[in-house]
């Protein structure tokens, strides 16, 4: 019987040698932020040509520490209109940057320059968080088709360290 008692307790510590340790917590890639980035497509009715081109360029736009953006689809005046907050203030951009879910936006604006057919474009990183500008560039072309060359300088000069 001491034999048996002897032979049963090694078995015992054999099988809990055995037994798996607990399986870890999957391990998954760290994201490079929490922070929600949202690109809103510009739109002009003046400039039409000076819109599609800005917004191509925004939505290539990457912002260091950032995920790629989402890209609303509609513009920063149409997410104005939705949440009646249609002043250019960081309150009304931080109103947006909420109803979008976004910490960060990227926008662009544009008006008519200083001189008949002149267009300047303004491009703004807003943080909503903050509710302030991050970053803004503003530039003035001579035509249309002249954004379509300059407007990704002027993208990277907001998005760029």
């Amino acid at each position: 019987m001491k034999v048996h008692r002897w032979t049963s307790g090694l078995l015992c510590i054999a099988a809990i040698g055995c037994v798996p340790a607990p399986a870890s917590e999957p391990t998954t890639p760290a994201s490079k932020s929490n922070l929600t980035f949202a690109v809103l497509p510009a739109e002009s009715d003046r400039f039409p040509i000076a819109a599609r081109y800005t917004t191509e360029r925004l939505k290539r736009a990457r912002v260091r520490g950032l995920e790629e953006p989402q890209v609303s689809k509609v513009s920063l005046e149409v997410v104005q209109l939705s949440i009646e907050c249609v002043e250019p203030t960081p309150a009304c951009y931080g109103a947006v940057g909420k109803e979008l879910a976004a910490n960060r936006l990227l926008f662009a604006e544009i008006v008519p320059g200083p001189r008949r057919d002149q267009i300047q474009v303004q491009v703004t990183l807003f943080d909503v968080d903050a509710k302030e500008r991050r970053r803004s560039a503003v530039k003035v072309f001579a035509s249309e088709e002249d954004v379509a060359f300059g407007v990704g300088a002027v993208v990277d000069e907001v998005t760029k360290p």
